[in-house]
């Protein structure tokens, strides 16, 4: 069998890229990186995969990629996923995730090959939710609070459209809060965890600045939501959309509570008013009811585990940095 990822050099997509090498070794793993990605999540397994270089916005590229690859499952991972980027670049998030899924759903059209695809939508979709809508079901309204999340209501139509126009089999999966080693350090938890290793390191001084500690998130651990993306495609079904969510429930402030208990130091924290967003999500319990039911999914790492990974891989990166200078 023949996988290609997509943003295999992301956090989500080096993790991925491992889970299947260290799990299903007969299959062949293909990864599209854009020219400039930067390789450091998957130097250490480049002998056991291919990459290949191709960009979203250019259908050429991507019809050239199929062509030679003919892949039979897709994990599309790629995107503009920053939300407060969002705000600042909001045409080119949607350009990215948007146009880019279309290219790559309408390149899979025109070669006609026979691909499972999972489409990477987010929970961000569901925006603002009530109180009385958790946990949050598939079938929750769209209340988009961001631009990045707009861009994933369009990727997600955009792959339904696609089922229903051209029977091309598409999944989509709308992940909540997932964290864990080589988490970018513009996301909270990475942040916080990043600014801990500093203050230990001496690199900083206290306190950690933080953004809006009240927000609600369900948490679970990168490597438990590759493990889901997989079983995606072996039992999900065609067209349609899946909840994945880990089973730890807690407001941002909880989690810097528990990030503080690990640190090496006494850690104090500030709000940061440029941290704070112009519109914020702050309620995300998901309803994983219908996933588990077709795939017999259920998280396995415990959240404490996945911070202490967290703040592992900041204070390696944060050695090799200083032995570096």
């Amino acid at each position: 069998m023949r996988v290609l990822i997509t943003g295999m050099t992301g956090m989500v997509g080096s993790h991925l890229a491992e889970y299947i090498l260290n799990h299903h070794p007969g299959v062949e793993v293909h990864g599209m990186l854009r020219w400039r990605s930067p390789l450091t999540h998957i130097c250490h397994i480049q002998d056991r995969i291919t990459v290949h270089y191709a960009e979203l916005r250019d259908l050429h590229s991507l019809i050239a990629l199929l062509r030679k690859v003919q892949p039979e499952r897709i994990f599309h991972l790629a995107a503009q996923s920053f939300v407060t980027t969002s705000f600042d670049a909001p045409a080119d998030t949607l350009h990215t995730n948007v146009i880019g899924t279309t290219n790559l759903l309408d390149a899979i059209r025109i070669t006609g090959i026979e691909a499972k695809i999972h489409v990477c939508s987010s929970s961000e979709v569901y925006g603002q939710v009530l109180e009385h809508e958790v946990p949050i079901k598939e079938s929750n309204p769209f209340r988009p609070a961001s631009p990045y999340a707009v861009s994933k209501v369009g990727e997600d139509m955009v792959a339904y459209q696609y089922f229903l126009s051209y029977g091309i089999k598409t999944y989509r999966t709308r992940m909540f809060t997932h964290t864990g080693p080589r988490r970018g350090d513009v996301f909270a938890e990475s942040a916080y965890a990043k600014q801990i290793v500093e203050i230990e390191s001496g690199l900083r001084a206290n306190p950690v600045r933080v953004g809006n500690l009240d927000s609600i998130r369900t948490f679970a651990d990168v490597r438990d939501a590759v493990r889901a993306y997989w079983l995606l495609l072996e039992h999900g079904v065609p067209g349609e959309v899946y909840n994945i969510g880990g089973n730890r429930t807690m407001t941002c402030g909880d989690m810097l509570a528990m990030l503080k208990t690990m640190a090496r130091c006494p850690i104090d924290h500030l709000v940061d008013p440029a941290l704070l967003r112009p519109s914020d999500v702050t309620l995300q319990i998901p309803d994983t009811s219908k996933f588990h039911q077709a795939t017999g999914w259920i998280p396995e790492i415990p959240f404490e585990d996945t911070l202490q990974h967290l703040l592992t891989y900041h204070r390696e990166k944060t050695k090799a940095m200083v032995l570096a200078a």
